[in-house]
């Protein structure tokens, strides 16, 4: 929000520490020339399997249950029995409401219990309702949060309104990890997206996350792409590593391996860890483990 006239608010301050000042058509080519001449590389086993162990294996879905998702989590848990020299997933990433019964149980040592909270997809709540559903989900097991910036407030340049809304469900996870969604798709320009995973990072966010899912169009290579800079800019000024998580579109074994290289050129080895990049899917799961092992399964 603007301050006095002349006067730069601290949001404002901390953006022009960036360049934000991007071209659309710029990325369009950087990400065409990236994907022509880096992706080939990528394509290998070994690849395949580290990133079979960053999926986020996600439900979120109007008919989801206690049932379904106990069902779902013993699937994990099979997974883990049936392939033993397989990395396990990384996460298993359901509604606030399901975290008691992901809890309960999941059996599998290192797998995160993700909940999307905040009045996810939409993030339009009063802020009072969107820390308790966070208080909420921690309490009952939620390892890690992911929350949609409230994107309304950013495209009015609302800065400080986005900022403490992060700031206060940041602090209402305590020491869990936070993710926070840009929803991509609405930003339109890789201004915008520049801009706003500044400001999420600024905020207190652990990772920044394309997208919900919910909307089209969902995570972009071009978007991708701005966001990894914007983390690789932020940790050479503030010393920070901050995780990133394309989600929403990844429908493809490519589109995997598309993202794995933009993360491994724009950010480097020390992010290529299930620590620092996730893929937000489940479709990918059968898929990549079908590669791994040779032989086509639908497992998950």
């Amino acid at each position: 929000m603007a301050e006095h006239q002349g006067q730069k608010s601290k949001y404002e301050e901390a953006l022009a520490k960036y360049n934000t000042d991007i071209s659309d058509e710029e990325v369009r080519k950087a990400i065409k020339q990236l994907i022509a001449t880096k992706v080939h590389q990528n394509d290998t086993p070994e690849v395949k399997k580290f990133l079979l162990g960053s999926v986020e294996l996600t439900t979120l879905q109007t008919t989801d249950s206690e049932e379904s998702v106990m069902a779902f989590t013993e699937r994990v848990n099979q997974y883990d029995e049936a392939y033993p020299d397989l990395p396990h997933l990384a996460t298993i990433c359901v509604y606030p409401c399901f975290a008691k019964t992901v809890s309960q149980t999941l059996e599998v040592d290192g797998v995160e219990i993700a909940c999307v909270s905040g009045s996810f997809p939409s993030s339009q709540a009063l802020i009072e309702v969107k820390v308790a559903e966070t208080a909420l989900a921690v309490k009952d097991g939620a390892t890690e949060i992911d929350i949609v910036m409230p994107v309304g407030k950013f495209l009015s340049g609302d800065y400080e309104g986005v900022c403490d809304e992060i700031q206060e469900l940041k602090q209402a996870c305590g020491d869990k990890k936070m993710k926070v969604i840009l929803e991509t798709g609405c930003l339109k320009t890789a201004e915008n997206i520049k801009k706003a995973s500044i400001l999420a990072m600024y905020a207190g966010a652990d990772y920044i996350k394309t997208s919900t899912g919910k909307l089209e169009p969902a995570a972009t290579p071009e978007a991708a792409y701005v966001m990894c800079q914007a983390i690789k800019e932020y940790y050479d000024e503030t010393g920070i590593q901050i995780g990133f998580k394309p989600a929403g579109g990844l429908n493809t074994i490519t589109d995997a391996l598309i993202y794995y290289t933009i993360v491994k050129e724009v950010l480097g080895e020390k992010w290529l860890t299930n620590q620092w990049l996730r893929l937000g899917t489940s479709r990918l799961a059968n898929m990549l483990l079908s590669e791994v092992i040779g032989v086509e399964t639908k497992h998950f």
